[in-house]
């Protein structure tokens, strides 16, 4: 008997494809908040930092107005807003969209950025400890149970992540700076602990528990991260400067040496005060910690300056000009927070006026820096450009993959 070829029937074939497509525009069955939630991303953190970024440099201006103070004020609510926004969003799509969930998290291209939640809270400690406890809305000892929830946080979602993303090869024309993510909340913890330190008691024997964690943890990340600078080096010498959005993770490379200068800095004058106080080292040997510390954050200050003129040159040339990529240009912002910061200590330090001056013009290009991108970003999300899945996407991960590859195998036999 010949073979008799059969073909599948056309109502099949709508009713399978149906179930794959988005509609034809004018009822689709994906509505758009759906598409947010699932499309939602651990890189919209960035945001929230640069927003940080902002009054973190402005409150180190040497001669503040009132007006100022009220204006970082309000960058600070605006970034607890963009957190509270961001993880509750996260959460959602943790619960309604698990698959996507776990997709951002193990993806050694996109957990990247996971860490960036941990950073995004050192700038509302930070926003904090200038703010709300002079206001007396939080105390010291409230500061200090927030320091240790950060080194804890930060302890918790690096290592994990650095196991998952060194389990896997990677290839070196592909680096960006951008992977060093993994190890920064660790770096930044010298930074926060100083913070905390300026609300401390230095008679208090706690502030020599967060002097000494600071040092160890900064350390760390300094040390790790600046790996990560060698291989950047190592990589531009092989691709030649890189371009489209991985020219915005040039940025990045400036935050280790340019944030370990400030720590360092600011962390050598507590020590002087701490350790001779509680009898730790005499007098002369604090002189010796703060002056160390002031020279050799003198050195990475100028490492900072390097990296950052570096990418900044060819930058425009390189860069692809695509609203879709506008996520990656909040680069421009937190990370020089730290070389920046510098500038002020440099001239409480060295007693050099022109310090303050250029910190002043820095503070301002990086209001106007967040200006832009705050705008491109919002007209980035309306039109859909970022934080918007494909109606097949959620789909997929609503139905399940089983069922849409039996799905599809269906509408291709009989």
């Amino acid at each position: 008997m010949p073979a008799v070829a059969l073909s599948p029937s056309p109502t099949l074939i709508a009713t399978c494809d149906s179930t794959l497509s988005s509609g034809d525009g004018s009822s689709p069955p994906v509505n758009s908040l759906v598409r947010r939630i699932h499309g939602w991303t651990w890189q919209a953190f960035p945001i929230g930092m640069g927003t940080g970024a902002v009054y973190t440099v402005l409150s180190g201006i040497k001669h503040r107005p009132a007006w100022l103070v009220y204006l970082e004020a309000a960058f600070y609510f605006l970034n607890i807003a963009l957190f509270s926004l961001n993880t509750s969003t996260l959460f959602l799509q943790a619960i309604l969209y698990p698959r996507q969930a776990r997709r951002l998290i193990t993806d050694s291209s996109k957990n990247i950025f996971v860490p960036l939640l941990v950073l995004s809270f050192a700038t509302i400690l930070i926003g904090t400890v200038n703010y709300a406890v002079p206001s007396g809305y939080i105390g010291p000892d409230k500061i200090y149970v927030l320091f240790w929830i950060y080194v804890t946080l930060s302890i918790l979602v690096s290592f994990p992540l650095l196991m998952i993303w060194f389990n896997q090869p990677h290839d070196i024309r592909t680096f960006t700076p951008a992977w060093a993510f993994l190890i920064f909340p660790m770096m930044l913890v010298g930074v926060i602990a100083f913070k905390v330190l300026t609300v401390m008691d230095p008679a208090d024997t706690n502030s020599i528990g967060v002097l000494l964690v600071g040092y160890f943890f900064q350390g760390i990340g300094f040390f790790v991260t600046i790996l990560y600078i060698g291989v950047y080096f190592l990589r531009i010498m092989v691709t030649g400067f890189m371009d489209g959005h991985q020219a915005n993770g040039t940025f990045v490379a400036c935050g280790p040496p340019g944030f370990t200068a400030f720590a360092l800095l600011n962390l050598g004058d507590h020590a002087q005060k701490i350790l001779t106080l509680h009898n730790l080292v005499s007098p002369r040997a604090g002189e010796i910690i703060f002056a160390s510390s002031v020279l050799s954050s003198l050195l990475l200050f100028g490492l900072a300056v390097f990296l950052f003129v570096f990418g900044l040159l060819p930058y425009w040339f390189k860069l692809h000009k695509h609203l879709s990529e506008i996520l990656g240009c909040w680069a421009l912002t937190f990370p020089n927070v730290g070389w920046i910061s510098m500038l002020r200590g440099l001239g409480d330090t060295l007693n050099i006026p022109g310090f303050y001056i250029v910190h002043a013009v820095m503070a301002t290009l990086m209001c106007l820096t967040w200006l832009v991108l705050f705008t491109l970003t919002g007209v980035a999300f309306y039109r859909g450009e970022i934080f918007f899945a494909k109606p097949e996407d959620v789909l997929r991960d609503t139905k399940g993959e089983d069922q849409i590859n039996d799905t599809e195998k269906l509408s291709q036999s009989v």
